[in-house]
């Protein structure tokens, strides 16, 4: 069978490394007793993989290549093929409950798919799965380093970010010029972070926007005069202390 051309506009790269698939597939394992749904499946290279969990398996394929690859490579599987955009799907509606989500994630759109996971939060306890190692190392990076940022705090604030292990761009189709990495993201057991989080996201947007500059000047007219945060710059305060700032702000105004 012919194989699927990649595409640029779809920030295609097709992993073709047997052994590495397998070891993203076997990420799911963490969580043995809920469907899983892959995003961008692309030839099913993790797919095979994915199948051998005897566990209910979807996947969603933007491109209509890779769907007519899928439906002729696994014709059994035809009613588990998803044709859609995944930033458009109602996730509350795939499994009808809980599902772990994975996949190599396109790398163009890998912060809209975690914000997207975000309004589902309490469908999805775990997500696993490639993406650029850039984006990886925020979305796991600690207070006080070059990559804590805005990502880091909205994610971290549900989820528990773990870094698995790093990709090389010579076992994709076509190669990446950059580093890849598999991480897992999984439910830490917070319903309630303690603060508004609409007020929180905007806080946090705002003051990173001037990452360099001290608080009491990134968000001037907000943050509460002397407040113990306002000579500090935004990525040198924890989650919690953004928690701790979000509650100021609102009681100060």
């Amino acid at each position: 069978m012919r194989q699927v051309r990649p595409k640029k506009f779809l920030g295609q790269h097709f992993l073709t490394d047997l052994g590495v698939a397998r070891r993203i597939a076997d990420t799911v394992d963490l969580y043995p007793d809920i469907p899983i749904l892959e995003v961008g499946p692309g030839m099913g290279v993790m797919t095979q993989f994915l199948m051998q969990k005897k566990r209910h398996l979807k996947v969603v394929e933007l491109d209509y290549e890779s769907v007519e690859y899928l439906r002729k490579t696994y014709p059994d599987f035809e009613d588990d093929i998803i044709e859609d955009d995944f930033l458009k799907m109602h996730l509350d509606r795939t499994f009808g409950g809980p599902f772990l989500l994975t996949g190599n994630y396109p790398y163009n759109i890998s912060s809209q798919i975690f914000f997207k996971m975000l309004d589902f939060k309490d469908y999805i306890p775990c997500c696993t799965g490639m993406i650029q190692k850039e984006m990886a190392e925020r979305l796991a990076a600690k207070p006080g380093t070059k990559a804590y940022g805005i990502i880091t705090i909205l994610l971290g604030l549900w989820y528990d970010v773990e870094y698995l292990f790093t990709v090389p761009p010579t076992v994709f189709n076509p190669p990446p010029k950059v580093q890849s990495a598999v991480i897992c993201m999984k439910r830490n057991g917070v319903t309630d972070v303690g603060c508004d989080v609409m007020l929180l996201t905007r806080l946090v947007k705002q003051a990173f926007q001037q990452r360099r500059k001290m608080l009491r000047v990134s968000l001037r007219n907000i943050i509460p005069e002397g407040h113990a945060f306002s000579t500090r710059r935004p990525e040198e305060l924890s989650i919690k202390e953004f928690i701790e700032l979000t509650n100021a702000v609102e009681k100060h105004t």
